[in-house]
């Protein structure tokens, strides 16, 4: 059996766009993730907290326009892609033990979820998910690229019912409450039924926009000690990896479809012709931005109300994917062209050490928001959480690159691989070594 899959891949064997793709996704999945990290349920309505009016609600703006489901759907493509070159190495080095090293690398991703999620403190974390969906890939790593767009579209078409489904159950509740109160407005006697069709929705509309109380026991958590932090989280991190993780099964486990289908097609490994990514770039910005902004309006003319926030949501998938091909498309043309080589080998440097940046993102900010770090939880605008980003974007952009100059992982990525292949792997390079990034010419 050869040992030659153990080897990391470097130099020119090395995909190094998609560790570029990759880092960029990484910092906006962050952009995104800040504003749970630093307030109390306002990730999506300013208005529960951080502000939403001046350099707040714009903050909002960009966010909801620009980025919002792009990044983590970016990062799905390129796992899907690992998938493809992963088993393809190890089957091209004659190993016999494919399967044993597919699903105990997707296992101890599962693991290191659940250490995120409960150790770490960080309830949004995605590694849970991501191993879990892995684990239904490796049957379908042989599938031709059509069969695979074909299950990925259906994934998504379900993902995006659910979500409608969703937000009419929601609407049909609000609108049995309405009526109830009507009802009660003219001195009618309403019946048990009714009554519950109002406290039903109160209890809804409570969970959307939490009051003053709850907000406050929401950040004496956050702003406690670790084991406040953990036992205030515990319950949200149980439904994120059980019940949520079934809805969110769907947006994962098709978007690594796609991205396996996209890299047997070429596309991921910049073997399309260009006007493929300038079509990518003109279509999916086009159409997601004009989502965006009409889901926008929706949601601003309705004075950030439930009842908008839920009209708004009939369009999400399709806005947000529209805008992550355009992303992808840009960022593919932007490695293909070779501009700003040192930008991009940095950001391919925090892409090749994604899980090691991942958690590190989560330590940083668990000590900058929590009580028994900096206690910020709940005290900066929500404009001011973004200066946390960029010191941390900054941060990584240094010393990823530094870190790999001597060293063949992240530490991550090396407890991962040694667990993945039950042999500790070498870490230490022989000699500092950079793999230069120049232009790819069609």
């Amino acid at each position: 059996m050869s040992d030659a899959a153990a080897v990391p891949v470097q130099g020119k064997d090395r995909l190094h766009h998609l560790d570029m793709i990759r880092g960029v996704a990484l910092f906006g999945i962050l952009l995104m993730n800040i504003t749970s990290f630093g307030l109390p349920r306002a990730y999506a309505d300013p208005t529960v907290a951080g502000g939403a009016t001046g350099l707040n609600l714009w903050a909002w703006i960009t966010t909801t326009m620009l980025f919002e489901g792009t990044q983590r759907a970016l990062f799905s493509i390129l796992f899907g892609a690992g998938v493809i070159l992963l088993t393809s190495r190890l089957e091209t080095s004659g190993r016999t033990d494919v399967a044993d090293i597919y699903h105990r690398r997707s296992l101890w991703l599962i693991v290191f979820g659940v250490i995120h999620s409960y150790v770490l403190l960080w309830t949004g974390e995605i590694l849970f998910s991501y191993g879990l969906a892995g684990l239904f890939l490796y049957p379908l790593r042989k599938l031709a690229a059509r069969p695979l767009l074909t299950m990925a579209a259906g994934g998504l078409v379900i993902l995006a019912l659910w979500g409608v489904l969703d937000s009419y159950n929601a609407n049909e509740k609000w609108q049995k409450a309405s009526a109830a109160q009507a009802l009660a407005a003219t001195g009618a006697a309403l019946t048990e039924e009714q009554r519950g069709d109002i406290d039903a929705w109160k209890e809804f509309e409570g969970e959307q926009k939490p009051d003053a109380r709850r907000l406050n026991k929401n950040i004496e958590a956050h702003r406690g000690s670790y084991v406040d932090v953990l036992l205030f989280q515990a319950p949200v991190s149980a439904y994120m990896q059980s019940w949520f993780n079934y809805r969110y099964f769907f947006d994962v486990f098709s978007l690594m479809l796609g991205g396996m289908a996209l890299f047997k097609l070429g596309v991921l490994r910049l073997r399309s012709p260009r006007r493929v990514y300038a079509a990518m770039v003109g279509i999916g910005y086009g159409v997601g931005l004009a989502v965006n902004y009409y889901e926008l309006r929706i949601v601003m003319d309705g004075q950030f109300s439930v009842l908008a926030f839920l009209r708004s949501g009939w369009t999400y998938d399709l806005g947000r994917l529209a805008m992550t091909a355009g992303y992808l498309g840009a960022l593919l043309l932007f490695a293909r062209a070779g501009w700003l080589p040192w930008l991009q080998r940095s950001l391919a440097a925090v892409g090749q050490m994604a899980l090691s940046n991942y958690l590190a993102q989560s330590i940083i900010c668990a000590f900058v928001f929590y009580g028994f770090g900096f206690g910020l939880y709940g005290r900066l605008a929500r404009h001011q959480l973004y200066y946390v980003v960029f010191a941390i974007w900054v941060f990584q952009l240094i010393t990823s690159p530094i870190w790999l100059k001597y060293f063949l992982f992240g530490p991550f990525e090396w407890l991962w691989r040694s667990l993945t292949y039950v042999k500790k792997q070498p870490m230490r390079r022989a000699a500092p070594d950079r793999v230069p990034m120049t232009p790819i010419v069609a």
